[in-house]
């Protein structure tokens, strides 16, 4: 890179007007030298007016050279002066906008990471709705069945004197399933009920299934939605085969709750 001084900035004059100057001034040192020897003979002060000229020709071409040559190397350490400032500018400008990227770059990756973190969550959180709608998301126990006594039906069958449940159409032997996940906390003979299980169920409730032939669950055993538990059957107080089905708050007698609208609200159509 070609580097030039500044408008107005003050040169040394080149070295032929300097020589010409100088060769000036020792014409004129010569002359004074040659009047102010009148009392001498006019050979002897030519000859030492040009031994005096030539000895300061020499001098002044060797001031000159001198002259020149730190004229060159102050040139030179400007160039070097002016291109380490140009250099710096440069790496500091590089600095700047590498910072500006590395900042923009940063903030990318914060809000790629906040949006591949809501998308996680919102992810598990349809994971999670989806998993509770399956919770609560019942079967009927019995396939393609029918209500064949409605819930507080009256009767002097029932000791409390209406119907703690509801009835499905079912012959002996026929598969009675669990209507969703839960775990068994009665397995057996239930009085009245014959042979009933009891299931308490994922969200807090129990159901009661009565009057089994068999059953092929146990205490403590957990079970999923529509998995076989049992057999219906005519067991207990009853006037034929059937399934009994309560819904209830508590495992006990008495807690029951109208197992029409339980069933439907989970989803089944009874």
């Amino acid at each position: 890179m070609a580097f030039t001084r500044a408008t107005g900035k003050h040169r040394r004059a080149s070295r032929s007007a300097r020589t010409t100057r100088n060769l000036a001034g020792i014409a004129t040192l010569a002359a004074g030298g040659v009047v102010a020897s009148v009392a001498s003979p006019a050979m002897a002060a030519t000859d030492g007016a040009r031994a005096h000229d030539g000895a300061l020709r020499q001098a002044v071409v060797m001031g000159d050279e001198i002259a020149d040559h730190v004229e060159a190397q102050a040139d030179a350490q400007e160039a070097v002066a002016e291109a380490a400032a140009a250099q710096a500018k440069a790496e500091a400008e590089a600095a700047k906008l590498a910072a500006q990227a590395k900042q923009r770059a940063e903030e990318a990756k914060k809000k790629a990471e906040a949006k591949a973190k809501e998308e996680r969550e919102a992810k598990e959180r349809a994971a999670r709705e989806e998993e509770r709608k399956l919770l609560n998301t019942f079967v009927a126990p019995v396939d393609g069945s029918y209500v064949s006594t409605a819930y507080k039906a009256s009767s002097g069958l029932w000791s409390s004197g209406s119907h703690t449940g509801i009835d499905f159409h079912a012959g002996t032997g026929t598969p009675v399933h669990a209507v969703g996940a839960g775990t068994i906390v009665e397995a057996g003979s239930g009085g009245a009920y014959g042979n009933n299980i009891v299931i308490k169920m994922a969200d807090g409730t129990y159901t009661q299934y009565g009057h089994l032939s068999s059953f092929a669950v146990s205490v403590g055993q957990t079970v999923t939605k529509g998995q076989q538990i049992g057999l219906s059957g005519a067991t207990g107080n009853v006037t034929g085969a059937h399934l009994h089905f309560e819904a209830r708050t508590s495992p006990n007698y008495g807690s029951d709750i109208d197992p029409i609208a339980y069933l439907r609200a989970h989803g089944v159509n009874v």
